[in-house]
């Protein structure tokens, strides 16, 4: 078994956090949503931007009046209202696919009923579900649940590595147990919105803006920039 975070990195992750909560402020509360809502929306949000998933979602709810009505409609309709989210005639099936499932299993289309359920026997049942991986899971039990779980997409495995904070030699999968660990519960959720929105603003993916960065200091890979620049500088 791989050992925990450190103590160290632990202390870390916290400085880090309230040094971006005060460099941004605290990141603003979600508008609630159901656990069901919270899985679609992850699945159409998986690789394409924030704005045309929402787009998608968008359209969905607004020619379909119910979740009954999604997982019933002809495959060619839903197809076309989550366009805009890319990959349609793939997310289709699976979004229709899950919604029977659930309908069969419960008897009702709702993921109340894993609000009952210890964090780990949630997450296998959503890991089950074709199409839903540790990042869908996990958005689905913070966010749509309020369970601590703590997701790790692009942006903060980016971010968390070049902070230091999860280790090289982690896969993005790997990186969700160990940030879970690495961080407080009540923190997942707020911590991992500061790191995206860093991730977007300033930590960027080709140009960090190193400069404007409010955790420079704590961070190994603007330590490990310093000195070579230094000495590229030196006569």
């Amino acid at each position: 078994m791989r050992p925990g975070p450190p103590a160290a990195r632990r202390g870390q992750a916290a400085r880090i956090d309230r040094r971006l909560e005060a460099f941004y402020g605290p990141p603003p509360r979600r508008r609630s949503r159901d656990a069901l809502s919270t899985l679609v929306g992850a699945i159409l949000s998986q690789n394409t931007s924030d704005a045309n998933s929402r787009r998608a979602l968008a359209r969905l709810r607004a020619r379909f009046r119910s979740w009954e009505a999604v997982r019933d409609a002809p495959l060619a309709s839903l197809i076309g209202a989550i366009r805009p989210a890319g990959l349609a005639a793939l997310r289709a099936p699976r979004i229709q696919a899950i919604l029977r499932r659930v309908s069969a299993e419960r008897g009702a289309l709702s993921l109340t009923f894993l609000r009952r359920w210890p964090v780990e026997r949630a997450r296998a049942w959503l890991r089950s579900l074709d199409g839903v991986g540790p990042k869908t899971a996990a958005i689905v039990l913070a966010f749509g649940l309020g369970k601590p779980a703590f997701a790790v997409d692009t942006h903060v495995y980016r971010v968390g590595r070049r902070l230091g904070l999860i280790p090289g030699a982690l896969s993005v999968e790997e990186a969700h147990p160990w940030m879970e660990e690495l961080v407080r519960p009540e923190r997942h959720g707020a911590f991992h919105l500061l790191l995206v929105r860093h991730g977007r603003e300033i930590c960027k993916a080709a140009r960090p803006r190193c400069h404007l960065c409010p955790v420079r200091r704590l961070c190994d890979f603007y330590a490990a920039r310093v000195p070579a620049r230094a000495g590229r500088r030196a006569p």
